[in-house]
């Protein structure tokens, strides 16, 4: 089937293209256009992301270097600097952003499949948090963030089971991040894991009337008053388990009911934490576990800077930047369903690698990305010389 096929041809093949022309009529994507249809402009963007481009040139020059190739690649009869660069500015992002939703979903339903849960439930667990990406405000004049500085947010809601990002809300920098959890949808039974700079009791509150649970990590000058104490596994770590109220009056009037303080010493790093939690049931340790599992956002938020781009961008209007982000999250989810759908061994980094340096080979994608038995001999070594 793939015999003969570029290999970035067999990346997009994966791709359901009748939902994205479905999503592009509804926005009327196509609307006067003769030649670079959004499905070119969107290939030649992921292009440009898997093969690690600097800029707006470099992508083009790549492309044109390869002229007879560019049609069987997706990208079109030519693409220009002009033409790339115009797409990009007003090209309408909800297009990609609706598109990057839908692979989301997909995503998350492959990934699902092949999950071990490390908890002793199968509720869906959440990490929300945002990361800055600093930007020149005398070029990115919308991007407000400090008075000589400019910076956007990417607000995002990570699914810590399948490592897939549920959604992503882009903002200027000045916006808080607390802003960001208004635009999330609850759903009853999910947990949902918070730093300490997302305490609001208020919109914590939200979250309690949405039946769904949340962790949050507390501040230490927290006004608490303990009605009843739990067991505390103090070998495990748990220094205290107690449930009562807010003192404060702000507070209280944000978040009126019972609320569960742990405090948590953590042994390896040598800190306390405290955490607030509205589940009553679950162990304290398994609490602690569920905030341990926050970080896997932070390594997602340097995964994607390093090895994505979107601290360059290709332009600089907003709309541009927020094609690029989209596009970005586009190809990240795409390669997390390849890895599992050829059900490859290497990690989701290990693939992007693989693949952005093939793009133009003609090698089938399943053989590509089988780990040979050479490699597996060599990783059990290696673990093997780490332990000791």
């Amino acid at each position: 089937m793939n015999q003969g096929k570029y290999v970035f041809s067999q990346i997009t093949a994966f791709l359901p293209q009748r939902v994205f022309d479905t999503i592009v009529a509804k926005y009327k994507g196509n609307h006067r256009t003769r030649h670079f249809s959004t499905w070119n402009h969107m290939l030649c963007m992921m292009f440009g992301q898997l093969s690690n481009r600097d800029s707006l040139s470099d992508l083009v020059l790549t492309i044109n270097a390869h002229p007879s190739k560019a049609y069987h690649l997706g990208f079109g009869r030519s693409v220009s600097k002009a033409n790339l660069g115009k797409s990009n500015a007003n090209r309408n992002f909800k297009i990609f952003e609706e598109f990057a939703t839908f692979l989301i979903q997909e995503a998350r339903k492959i990934c699902l499949e092949n999950h071990s849960s490390e908890f002793s439930f199968t509720n869906p667990v959440y990490a929300f948090d945002s990361t800055t990406i600093d930007l020149c405000l005398s070029v990115f004049c919308w991007a407000t963030f400090r008075r000589a500085a400019g910076a956007i947010k990417i607000h995002t809601q990570y699914d810590v089971r399948t490592s897939i990002p549920v959604f992503i809300y882009l903002t200027p920098g000045s916006v808080n991040d607390i802003n960001g959890m208004d635009k999330i949808t609850y759903e009853p039974g999910s947990f949902y894991i918070f730093d300490r700079g997302y305490i609001d009791f208020e919109r914590l509150y939200v979250i309690e009337l949405a039946k769904s649970f949340f962790v949050i990590r507390s501040r230490k000058k927290l006004k608490f008053k303990r009605l009843r104490s739990q067991p505390a596994n103090k070998l495990a770590g748990v220094m205290s388990d107690q449930i009562g109220i807010l003192t404060v009056f702000n507070s209280q009037k944000g978040y009126p009911k019972e609320i569960r303080k742990i405090l948590f010493y953590d042994e390896e790093r040598n800190i306390k934490f405290i955490f607030l939690t509205n589940n009553f049931d679950l162990q304290a340790t398994e609490i602690a576990l569920l905030y341990k599992h926050r970080w896997k956002i932070e390594l997602f938020f340097k995964w994607i800077k390093q090895h994505l781009k979107i601290k360059t961008f290709w332009g600089t209007t907003e709309n541009a930047v927020k094609v690029q982000t989209y596009v970005a999250i586009i190809t990240y989810t795409l390669v997390a369903i390849i890895k599992q759908k050829v059900k490859s061994e290497y990690s989701t980094y290990e693939v992007l690698q693989i693949l952005g340096s093939s793009l133009l080979d003609k090698t089938p994608i399943r053989q590509l990305l089988k780990k040979h038995e050479e490699e597996k001999s060599g990783d059990q070594l290696y673990k093997q010389l780490e332990i000791w």
